[in-house]
């Protein structure tokens, strides 16, 4: 009650935020967004995946994850072991977190221990995304999801979650694909869908670099907040 404004960074944060009680003349939508330029192509694709022992005819499916229950990686653990995505394709996780035994364990119970690459903590998300095929985020609840903002930028097609700020940042069908969550077969058709077809890849990728022009772009961003303060600061001078 004692804020002027609350910025939401996704419609779903929106609703929430609305269904919470803060009043409409209070909130503004200002999408998260991200400086595409630190994730186009590195040029390091074939150096990338010779570290992560992927071979050339084999396709790389990334996660860029904190490894917790709300991330859902178990899910795509298990989408992963139950097509015959797993005998054609590398998972590669990256993060780390609470969870990250545990889910080495699965990995291992499911038989998949020599598909799936648990990396840790990185820092080079841009090397990580040259060298995937296909980006994964399975999330129980996400406010947007800016991993997926980065594959896009990455030109990479993102699968992911009917849930939160993803719902509305992945166009189904034409950015990447959705589904919903804690669903292990829908996940797992949509994983084995994109890796079965290349020009589904492309065009998926392409059309997600473009939707960023559609407010997630860091100076539409920044333009968005300083046109927020300024609202503000004349509000205040004026009494």
């Amino acid at each position: 009650r004692l804020l002027r404004k609350v910025a939401a960074i996704s419609p779903a944060v929106l609703q929430r935020l609305r269904d919470g009680g803060v009043r409409e003349d209070r909130l503004v939508l200002i999408p998260s967004s991200i400086d595409p330029g630190r994730f186009f192509a590195t040029g390091a694709r074939a150096a990338s995946r010779a570290e992560l022992r992927i071979e050339a005819d084999e396709l790389c499916i990334l996660s860029l994850v904190k490894l917790i229950p709300r991330k859902a990686i178990d899910v795509l653990l298990r989408a992963f072991a139950t097509r015959a995505i797993g005998m054609s394709a590398v998972l590669v996780i990256a993060g780390d977190g609470p969870e990250s035994r545990r889910l080495e364990a699965l990995a291992g119970e499911l038989g998949m221990r020599e598909r799936v690459r648990f990396l840790g903590r990185r820092s080079d998300a841009a090397a990580l995304l040259d060298a995937c095929d296909v980006f994964v985020l399975p999330s129980r609840a996400e406010g947007l999801g800016v991993a997926a903002l980065e594959a896009m930028a990455a030109a990479r097609p993102v699968v992911a979650t009917r849930v939160g700020g993803l719902a509305d940042l992945v166009l189904d069908g034409v950015t990447g694909l959705l589904v919903p969550p804690d669903d292990v077969p829908a996940l797992a058709a949509a994983l084995e869908r994109l890796c079965r077809d290349e020009r589904l890849r492309r065009r998926l990728g392409q059309a997600g670099l473009a939707h960023l022009n559609d407010g997630f772009l860091a100076e539409q961003m920044v333009t968005a907040y300083e046109r927020l303060y300024d609202e503000l600061v004349d509000a205040e001078a004026r009494g």
